[in-house]
């Protein structure tokens, strides 16, 4: 061992083993497909209130992942320290929506695609999977499941409202029935013709009903 192999920082070999150019283009592209994945995001988000904040996790995760792998592909040996920092750590925040676990694996693996140097299947990918998301989330929204909470007071009103409802939806469904002296209640699950709802304002004006109830319905939870 020479005097300078004494002194010689591995430290400084590094520095030079990506360049510049390199890491401005894959930091570039990353910030676009990252934006990209918050737009198709904020365009399929379905829920009640938009967390804007979750958005930019989409873009900053995307980003920190290419950084991640830019590194480990380019030094074995911190690929493998790499596995064992993260794998100690442990993330809390919960999911509320099923979908949004498909954003954050969209975005991760756009990271890792990107920074392998897989420029065109990280783009060409991720246009694919934004389109499938427009395409099968944002449905017209008379496909989607719906239930009507029916209060009437008889017989001859439930089997009246019920021919109201089976001619004006597409598909009619009895899903509970609940039955008191003078009072019945029914829950219909139905399939919209259209988008137009207005057929609720005169099923409620029909001579012995009491009231009803449309709500969206997608096998989870009623909203």
């Amino acid at each position: 061992m020479t005097f300078n192999d004494i002194f010689k920082s591995s430290f400084l070999e590094n520095v030079a083993s990506i360049s510049i150019l390199d890491m401005a283009i894959a930091m570039i592209l990353a910030f676009a497909i990252g934006m990209f994945i918050f737009l198709i995001y904020k365009k399929t988000y379905q829920g009640v209130m938009f967390s804007s904040s979750f958005g930019v996790t989409l873009v900053a995760l995307t980003m920190v992942t290419t950084l991640v792998i830019l590194a480990v592909t380019s030094n074995v040996v911190l690929s493998l320290g790499m596995v064992g920092a993260l794998s100690i750590v442990r993330f809390r925040t919960a999911i509320k929506e099923p979908l949004d676990i498909a954003f954050l694996f969209w975005s991760i693996a756009a990271g890792i695609v990107l920074a392998a140097g897989m420029i065109p299947l990280a783009v060409f990918g991720s246009i694919v999977i934004g389109l499938f998301l427009l395409v099968f989330v944002n449905r017209k929204s008379h496909l989607m499941p719906y239930i009507i909470v029916l209060n009437c007071e008889g017989h001859d009103a439930e089997v009246k409202a019920s021919e109201y409802i089976k001619n004006k939806t597409q598909k009619m469904v009895v899903k509970s029935k609940s039955a008191q002296k003078g009072n019945l209640e029914i829950n219909y699950e139905v399939r919209l013709k259209e988008d137009n709802t207005d057929f609720i304002n005169e099923l409620a004006d029909m001579s012995g009903v009491n009231s009803a109830v449309l709500v969206s319905y997608n096998g989870e939870y009623m909203g």
